[in-house]
Protein backbone atom coordinates (compact mmCIF):
# COMPACT_ATOMS: atom_id res chain seq x y z
CA UNK A 1 0.00 0.00 0.00
CA UNK A 2 2.67 2.48 1.05
CA UNK A 3 4.95 1.69 -1.89
CA UNK A 4 2.16 2.15 -4.44
CA UNK A 5 0.98 5.37 -2.81
CA UNK A 6 4.55 6.71 -2.72
CA UNK A 7 5.06 5.92 -6.39
CA UNK A 8 1.90 7.83 -7.32
CA UNK A 9 2.60 10.79 -5.03
CA UNK A 10 6.09 11.18 -6.47
CA UNK A 11 4.68 11.26 -10.01
CA UNK A 12 2.16 13.92 -9.01
CA UNK A 13 4.74 16.11 -7.30
CA UNK A 14 7.34 15.73 -10.04
CA UNK A 15 4.80 16.95 -12.60
CA UNK A 16 4.48 20.32 -10.83
CA UNK A 17 7.10 23.06 -10.99
CA UNK A 18 6.93 24.12 -7.33
CA UNK A 19 4.60 21.63 -5.64
CA UNK A 20 2.78 22.19 -2.37
CA UNK A 21 2.33 19.01 -0.32
CA UNK A 22 -0.01 18.80 2.66
CA UNK A 23 1.08 15.77 4.72
CA UNK A 24 -0.91 14.33 7.62
CA UNK A 25 0.49 12.83 10.78
CA UNK A 26 -0.49 9.27 11.63
CA UNK A 27 0.28 5.58 11.51
CA UNK A 28 -1.14 5.03 8.01
CA UNK A 29 0.84 7.80 6.22
CA UNK A 30 4.06 6.90 8.04
CA UNK A 31 4.83 4.02 5.66
CA UNK A 32 4.23 6.28 2.66
CA UNK A 33 6.77 8.81 3.95
CA UNK A 34 9.31 6.04 4.52
CA UNK A 35 8.92 4.90 0.90
CA UNK A 36 9.14 8.48 -0.43
CA UNK A 37 12.33 9.16 1.52
CA UNK A 38 13.85 5.93 0.26
CA UNK A 39 13.10 6.78 -3.37
CA UNK A 40 14.31 10.38 -3.05
CA UNK A 41 17.58 9.26 -1.49
CA UNK A 42 18.17 6.32 -3.83
CA UNK A 43 17.50 8.35 -6.97
CA UNK A 44 19.09 11.52 -5.56
CA UNK A 45 15.97 13.54 -6.42
CA UNK A 46 16.25 17.24 -5.63
CA UNK A 47 13.31 18.56 -3.63
CA UNK A 48 14.52 22.04 -2.65
CA UNK A 49 11.60 23.45 -4.69
CA UNK A 50 8.99 21.46 -2.76
CA UNK A 51 6.80 23.23 -0.20
CA UNK A 52 4.89 21.80 2.75
CA UNK A 53 1.80 22.96 4.62
CA UNK A 54 0.53 21.27 7.77
CA UNK A 55 -2.90 19.69 7.95
CA UNK A 56 -3.56 20.06 11.67
CA UNK A 57 -2.14 20.46 15.16
CA UNK A 58 -3.33 20.10 18.74
CA UNK A 59 -4.19 23.41 20.41
CA UNK A 60 -1.49 24.23 22.96
CA UNK A 61 1.27 22.37 21.11
CA UNK A 62 3.88 22.90 18.42
CA UNK A 63 6.98 21.14 17.15
CA UNK A 64 8.73 21.54 20.51
CA UNK A 65 6.17 19.29 22.18
CA UNK A 66 7.01 15.60 21.97
CA UNK A 67 4.01 13.86 20.47
CA UNK A 68 2.59 16.87 18.62
CA UNK A 69 1.64 16.60 14.95
CA UNK A 70 4.63 18.71 13.95
CA UNK A 71 6.95 16.67 16.16
CA UNK A 72 5.95 13.42 14.43
CA UNK A 73 6.01 14.95 10.97
CA UNK A 74 9.49 16.35 11.62
CA UNK A 75 10.69 12.87 12.55
CA UNK A 76 8.83 10.98 9.82
CA UNK A 77 9.32 13.30 6.83
CA UNK A 78 10.66 16.83 7.14
CA UNK A 79 13.94 16.21 8.98
CA UNK A 80 14.93 13.11 6.95
CA UNK A 81 14.41 15.18 3.78
CA UNK A 82 16.27 18.16 5.27
CA UNK A 83 13.45 20.52 4.32
CA UNK A 84 14.33 24.17 4.96
CA UNK A 85 12.09 26.22 7.24
CA UNK A 86 11.05 28.78 4.55
CA UNK A 87 9.49 25.88 2.63
CA UNK A 88 7.28 24.88 5.57
CA UNK A 89 4.08 26.43 6.93
CA UNK A 90 2.63 24.67 9.95
CA UNK A 91 0.04 25.65 12.54
CA UNK A 92 1.57 26.71 15.85
CA UNK A 93 -0.94 25.51 18.41
CA UNK A 94 0.92 27.44 21.12
CA UNK A 95 0.37 30.78 19.42
CA UNK A 96 -1.50 33.46 21.37
CA UNK A 97 -3.40 34.27 18.16
CA UNK A 98 -4.69 31.09 16.53
CA UNK A 99 -6.74 33.06 14.00
CA UNK A 100 -3.50 34.63 12.80
CA UNK A 101 -2.13 31.10 12.33
CA UNK A 102 -5.11 30.32 10.10
CA UNK A 103 -4.59 33.49 8.05
CA UNK A 104 -0.87 32.74 7.68
CA UNK A 105 -1.61 29.19 6.49
CA UNK A 106 -4.25 30.27 3.98
CA UNK A 107 -1.90 32.94 2.62
CA UNK A 108 0.82 30.30 2.17
CA UNK A 109 -1.60 28.05 0.27
CA UNK A 110 -2.71 30.91 -2.00
CA UNK A 111 0.90 31.96 -2.62
CA UNK A 112 1.62 28.47 -3.98
CA UNK A 113 -1.55 28.29 -6.11
CA UNK A 114 -3.28 25.74 -3.91
CA UNK A 115 -2.40 22.37 -2.45
CA UNK A 116 -1.16 19.98 -5.13
CA UNK A 117 -1.33 16.82 -3.03
CA UNK A 118 -3.05 16.41 0.33
CA UNK A 119 -2.22 13.22 2.21
CA UNK A 120 -4.68 12.13 4.88
CA UNK A 121 -5.48 9.25 7.15
CA UNK A 122 -8.92 8.22 8.37
CA UNK A 123 -10.06 8.51 11.96
CA UNK A 124 -12.05 5.73 13.62
CA UNK A 125 -15.02 8.12 13.80
CA UNK A 126 -14.65 9.17 10.14
CA UNK A 127 -12.74 12.37 10.78
CA UNK A 128 -10.20 13.78 8.34
CA UNK A 129 -7.61 16.15 9.70
CA UNK A 130 -9.27 17.42 12.88
CA UNK A 131 -12.61 17.86 11.14
CA UNK A 132 -14.67 15.92 13.66
CA UNK A 133 -18.16 14.43 13.18
CA UNK A 134 -20.71 17.18 12.61
CA UNK A 135 -18.28 19.55 10.89
CA UNK A 136 -19.86 21.71 8.18
CA UNK A 137 -18.15 20.75 4.88
CA UNK A 138 -18.10 24.40 3.78
CA UNK A 139 -16.12 25.41 6.87
CA UNK A 140 -12.55 26.55 6.04
CA UNK A 141 -9.55 26.26 8.38
CA UNK A 142 -10.75 26.59 11.95
CA UNK A 143 -10.36 25.77 15.64
CA UNK A 144 -12.07 22.45 16.27
CA UNK A 145 -13.53 20.80 19.34
CA UNK A 146 -12.03 17.33 19.54
CA UNK A 147 -14.42 14.37 19.68
CA UNK A 148 -14.03 12.14 22.79
CA UNK A 149 -13.02 9.14 20.65
CA UNK A 150 -10.27 11.19 18.96
CA UNK A 151 -9.10 12.41 22.39
CA UNK A 152 -8.83 8.78 23.49
CA UNK A 153 -7.12 7.45 20.36
CA UNK A 154 -4.78 10.47 20.21
CA UNK A 155 -3.10 9.40 23.46
CA UNK A 156 -1.08 6.84 21.49
CA UNK A 157 1.14 9.65 20.15
CA UNK A 158 2.29 10.64 23.64
CA UNK A 159 4.35 9.03 26.38
CA UNK A 160 2.16 10.59 29.08
CA UNK A 161 -1.62 11.29 29.14
CA UNK A 162 -2.57 14.58 27.50
CA UNK A 163 -5.62 16.83 27.46
CA UNK A 164 -6.57 16.95 23.78
CA UNK A 165 -9.73 19.03 23.72
CA UNK A 166 -8.90 21.41 20.88
CA UNK A 167 -7.33 21.33 17.45
CA UNK A 168 -6.45 23.76 14.67
CA UNK A 169 -7.02 22.28 11.25
CA UNK A 170 -7.54 22.89 7.57
CA UNK A 171 -11.24 22.56 6.84
CA UNK A 172 -12.96 20.10 4.57
CA UNK A 173 -13.21 23.08 2.22
CA UNK A 174 -9.41 23.33 1.76
CA UNK A 175 -9.04 19.56 1.51
CA UNK A 176 -11.70 19.39 -1.20
CA UNK A 177 -9.93 22.21 -3.06
CA UNK A 178 -6.63 20.27 -3.16
CA UNK A 179 -5.73 19.19 -6.69
CA UNK A 180 -5.19 15.60 -5.53
CA UNK A 181 -6.11 13.85 -2.29
CA UNK A 182 -4.42 10.67 -1.11
CA UNK A 183 -6.39 8.81 1.58
CA UNK A 184 -4.54 6.01 3.37
CA UNK A 185 -6.42 3.42 5.45
CA UNK A 186 -4.75 0.50 7.16
CA UNK A 187 -5.60 -2.17 9.70
CA UNK A 188 -8.64 -4.30 10.53
CA UNK A 189 -9.83 -1.74 13.10
CA UNK A 190 -10.46 0.68 10.23
CA UNK A 191 -12.49 -1.78 8.10
CA UNK A 192 -15.93 -0.73 9.37
CA UNK A 193 -15.34 3.01 9.10
CA UNK A 194 -13.69 2.56 5.68
CA UNK A 195 -16.85 0.85 4.45
CA UNK A 196 -19.02 3.63 5.86
CA UNK A 197 -16.90 6.46 4.45
CA UNK A 198 -16.31 4.96 1.01
CA UNK A 199 -19.61 3.18 0.32
CA UNK A 200 -22.09 4.76 2.72
CA UNK A 201 -24.10 7.95 2.62
CA UNK A 202 -22.18 11.22 2.35
CA UNK A 203 -22.75 12.95 5.66
CA UNK A 204 -21.14 15.46 8.00
CA UNK A 205 -21.35 12.74 10.65
CA UNK A 206 -18.55 11.04 8.72
CA UNK A 207 -16.49 14.00 7.41
CA UNK A 208 -14.18 11.90 5.21
CA UNK A 209 -17.24 10.71 3.26
CA UNK A 210 -17.21 14.05 1.41
CA UNK A 211 -14.13 12.78 -0.43
CA UNK A 212 -16.52 10.63 -2.47
CA UNK A 213 -17.22 13.87 -4.36
CA UNK A 214 -13.57 14.83 -4.90
CA UNK A 215 -12.63 14.55 -8.61
CA UNK A 216 -9.07 13.39 -7.90
CA UNK A 217 -9.12 11.39 -4.69
CA UNK A 218 -7.27 8.08 -4.59
CA UNK A 219 -7.79 5.71 -1.68
CA UNK A 220 -5.13 3.18 -0.66
CA UNK A 221 -6.09 0.37 1.71
CA UNK A 222 -4.37 -2.74 2.93
CA UNK A 223 -6.31 -6.04 2.81
CA UNK A 224 -7.47 -5.76 6.42
CA UNK A 225 -8.91 -2.26 6.02
CA UNK A 226 -10.60 -3.26 2.74
CA UNK A 227 -12.08 -6.49 4.06
CA UNK A 228 -15.67 -5.22 4.39
CA UNK A 229 -15.86 -3.33 1.08
CA UNK A 230 -18.17 -4.68 -1.59
CA UNK A 231 -15.40 -4.39 -4.17
CA UNK A 232 -12.37 -5.39 -2.14
CA UNK A 233 -10.37 -7.13 -4.83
Amino acid sequence: MSAKAAEDVMKMLNSVQNPLLCPATGDSPKGLYHEMIKEINNKKIGISHWNFVGLDEWVGMNGKDEGSCRFHLNNDLLNPLNVKQPNICFFDGRSADLQEEIIKTNDFIKKHNGIDVAIAGLGLNGHIGMNEPGTDPSLPAHISEIDPLTQQVGQKYFKNPQELKGGITLGIKEIMEAHHVILLISGSKKAKIAQQVLEGEISSEFPASFLQNHPNCTVYLDKEAASLLKNNE
